[in-house]
């Protein structure tokens, strides 16, 4: 089966026949002026490098123009991307150009495609667009120097949910959102999270299926909440979460039919070992380095 990505002028072809994809590219060009420059190497600015065992997806050239056009390129590296007490929510300041702001902070977010470990901090950033102030610059520009070197809302009392997804050892989806409902108890906004969590996995499922990829055993969702997990495989409990919409008990609907299995982090683990400090909560340094 042929994959093709298109996007405007740019394309990625991709087969397990190299003959094959060949002959596309012959094709193609007889109907379009194209230039074959395989290998993958640049792709809407992310940097494709080879090694033994598979790719490395990287934006550090991306980073480089990022830093010289907001004039950061000479700040000194930081090594987290938040301060500890940022209380954003609440910050008053004087207020600042609206698309300077939000061109920096969409900027950061299609940065967040291969930097995991600044999502959280893109994602509270990106809550201020209408009516950025001074503070929340201060805010954009802290992330700014971060990868130069590489309970939820106070205000809205909402949750954050985070998730990484592997596949096999590669990381193939991540994502830190503020969740859509105020939730009455830290299990049940981690119940929330697990559902978003499990219709994500769903989806890559399908995809993989359309693709002629079939998984062998059913995926396997780790976390760290005892009381979500209790939600999930115990239907005794129906009678504590009558108030949670329906949709969000779709983890207890897969887990029930064996499509998706539920595990509880080890609480001793050591912080190396926990896939979430992928995606930390920006005030405390992750365990991980990440390169650019």
């Amino acid at each position: 089966m042929i994959l093709l990505l298109l996007y405007i002028d740019e394309i990625i072809i991709t087969d397990s026949s190299s003959e094959l994809i060949a002959n596309i590219i012959t094709r193609l060009g007889k109907e379009f002026t194209m230039k074959d420059i395989r290998p993958l190497h640049f792709f809407l600015r992310v940097d494709v490098r080879y090694f033994k065992d598979g790719i490395h997806l990287n934006q550090g050239k991306y980073v480089i123009e990022l830093l010289m056009k907001t004039d950061m390129a000479l700040a000194k590296a930081i090594s987290t991307p938040l301060e500890q007490k940022h209380g954003l929510q609440q910050v008053t300041g004087n207020s600042i150009d609206v698309s300077t702001y939000s061109r920096i902070v969409g900027s950061l977010q299609y940065l967040t495609i291969t930097r995991p470990d600044i999502s959280h901090t893109v994602n509270l950033v990106s809550q201020f667009m209408q009516t950025p102030n001074t503070k929340h610059l201060q805010a954009v520009k802290r992330i700014l120097i971060y990868v130069k070197d590489w309970g939820g809302c106070a205000t809205t009392r909402r949750s954050t949910s985070r998730y990484t997804i592997y596949l096999g050892a590669n990381c193939i989806s991540w994502a830190s959102k503020k969740q859509h409902r105020v939730s009455r108890s830290s299990a049940e906004a981690e119940y929330r999270g697990l559902a978003s969590t499990a219709a994500k996995i769903i989806w890559i499922t399908y995809i993989l299926r359309d693709i002629v990829f079939y998984l062998k055993t059913a995926p396997t969702m780790f976390f760290d909440n005892i009381s979500a997990l209790y939600m999930i495989v115990n239907p005794v409990l129906h009678d504590r979460t009558k108030h949670v919409e329906m949709d969000y008990h779709i983890a207890r609907e897969k887990v029930a039919r064996g499509h998706l299995v539920t595990r509880c982090h080890d609480p001793g683990i050591h912080p190396r070992c926990n896939l979430a400090y992928l995606t930390p909560k920006g005030s405390h340094t992750s365990p991980y380095h990440i390169t650019t």
